[in-house]
């Protein structure tokens, strides 16, 4: 696999990016919460944004830690080409050809299964150890991981006990990644980056390793890193700036407005160079 490009270099502002790079772009990869959304709510502009691209011919693929229930609905519903879900156990999308949706699992029916058994243990722990730490209300419409609810249906939780459910993920042997308001833990070898990287040229037929300059990926926190690192055009909206320090990776250009209104702003931006 690639490596990431190492990015810690300050954030741009994308008001800055030149014209003909913001031409050039074939597609947008986003994550969703607090990045298309705003408060935990998916506004009118941000959602005219999303049809706006597509309208325009540009693809837009959500990059998501949310469950698979919510994917099916933004798959069949969204104006968008595909969905990435799971922090990458999966992705989905409408097949217009034979009228159906469509999932292309990572992992195998027996894989997702037993890894599923794994993190019955790692649940009980969490819950014995982070007192007002909560399991994530769309926990029962997930496939392939366990969600951790640290600031969205429950009183914010302090970084330290952030720290300690990514401490305990990792010490049963799961990968773990924290949003804006989860921390998703799994059993596998892969990531939002890994799955988009094999989604890529398997339904699109697009070199993404050749092409990743053409390609913004937007997002706001520490589980799109990874996806910061390797697009070397990675938009942050402005609130990635509140967890910048635990990113090992940053965008190369950041919006002026937070969440979904720098969605909104990105999406703009991208529409006026196309003239």
């Amino acid at each position: 696999m690639t490596p990431s490009l190492p990015c810690r270099l300050p954030m741009t502002p994308l008001s800055e990016c030149p014209r003909e790079l913001l031409a050039n772009v074939a597609g947008v990869l986003t994550d969703i919460d607090e990045t298309i959304s705003t408060h935990g709510r998916l506004t009118a502009d941000a959602y005219q944004a999303i049809a706006a691209l597509h309208a325009a011919g540009l693809r837009i693929i959500p990059v998501t830690g949310r469950p698979a229930g919510w994917c099916d609905h933004i798959a069949r519903f969204w104006p968008v080409d595909a969905v990435v879900g799971e922090n990458g156990a999966f992705w989905m999308w409408q097949d217009r050809t034979a009228g159906k949706l469509r999932t292309r699992f990572i992992q195998s029916a027996s894989e997702r299964a037993e890894g599923r058994r794994r993190l019955k243990a790692v649940r009980q722990q969490v819950m014995n150890e982070v007192p007002g730490a909560g399991i994530a209300s769309d926990q029962p419409y997930r496939v392939a991981d366990l969600a951790v609810d640290f600031c969205e249906d429950v009183p914010p939780l302090s970084p330290a006990e952030v720290r300690r459910i990514l401490e305990i993920f990792r010490h049963h042997g799961a990968h773990a990644k924290a949003s804006s308001i989860h921390v998703n833990g799994w059993f596998g070898d892969y990531d939002k980056l890994a799955t988009s990287r094999v989604m890529m040229p398997e339904l699109f037929g697009i070199d993404l390793e050749a092409e990743r300059a053409r390609w913004v990926f937007c997002g706001d926190s520490p589980n799109d890193a990874p996806m910061f690192g390797y697009f070397p055009n990675a938009v942050g909206v402005a609130n990635v700036r509140d967890f910048a320090g635990d990113m090992d990776h940053l965008p190369r250009w950041i919006t002026s407005a937070r969440s979904g209104a720098g969605f909104v702003e990105l999406v703009e931006t991208l529409l006026a160079a196309r003239g």
